[in-house]
């Protein structure tokens, strides 16, 4: 079975409370090698580092949401920085705009973005945009104060190909979630065909965006990052191993210090 990783998954999510052992074991069983874990809150992001630490192939991405802005102080920034020390956080994330629900004050949710740009960079690490509705604000602050030399990914990537293409430009990779197996998503099919495909992830956002053909069905889990890839490789025109193999080894080169695959997830 062709190894996949799900390069943004949340664990660390409440709703993984009772059952993230057995979650993990039906994503190794669908062949999925390996997990980031992706924080959004200070408390998040130590779940995420602990669920590194508790499974073999599960990575995390430690960083505070624009949900969660107003959080983000001084001190609570000097603890993301120890925790992305740690040897298995391999990103800063998830952070950026989100203009959509606007839980935080937008010039709030702009200075913690750029800090955390900041800090990505001072550390040496890649970073994974949120981006609701906020769309060429995040280029905008991105070209302000410069991509991060280890690059990042748009993650959930819902905008259209031009978008795409400037991205690109910065150094990103797009990440593909279930969306792209609605019926409504044409533009967002349109970008699965024109992004290079040493560019291209896979990701669930688990336990969010559940992919066809379980959408409204269940709670979203690793184990369907499996139908995500399906549908790009049919979008694509190449077999689904070729896809899993392609998105798995962009994983690799983007999050450094995450392992090949072949290994056992759990």
């Amino acid at each position: 079975m062709t190894g996949l990783f799900d390069s943004h998954a949340h664990l660390n999510d409440r709703q993984f409370r009772r059952d993230a052992d057995d979650a993990v074991a039906r994503a190794a069983a669908e062949g999925v090698e390996r997990i980031i874990c992706v924080g959004w809150d200070l408390a998040s992001s130590r779940q995420a580092t602990e669920a590194a630490r508790r499974y073999e192939g599960v990575w995390a991405a430690v960083g505070v949401h624009p949900h969660d802005a107003k959080t983000l102080n001084e001190a609570v920034l000097a603890e993301i920085r120890e925790l992305a020390r740690e040897p298995k956080v391999v990103a800063i994330g998830e952070i950026g705009l989100d203009y959509y629900r606007d839980l935080s004050p937008r010039p709030v949710q702009e200075a913690a973005f750029r800090a955390q740009l900041g800090l990505a960079k001072e550390l040496g690490l890649p970073v994974v945009i949120h981006d609701r509705d906020a769309g060429y604000d995040i280029l905008r602050v991105i070209e302000d104060e410069g991509a991060p030399p280890a690059g990042g990914v748009m993650h959930c990537f819902s905008q259209d190909a031009n978008y795409a293409h400037r991205a690109l430009d910065l150094g990103f990779y797009i990440g593909i979630a279930g969306p792209v197996t609605f019926g409504r998503s044409q533009a967002l099919r349109e970008v699965v065909r024109a992004v290079p495909e040493d560019r291209l992830l896979v990701e669930t956002d688990a336990p969010y965006l559940t992919p066809e053909p379980y959408r409204g069905r269940k709670r979203n889990e690793p184990a369907f990052v499996r139908f995500v890839a399906e549908k790009v490789a049919e979008i694509r025109g190449i077999a689904f191993e070729e896809l899993a193999r392609v998105t798995s080894a962009n994983a690799v080169t983007l999050f450094k210090g995450v392992e090949g695959v072949g290994r056992p997830l759990l």
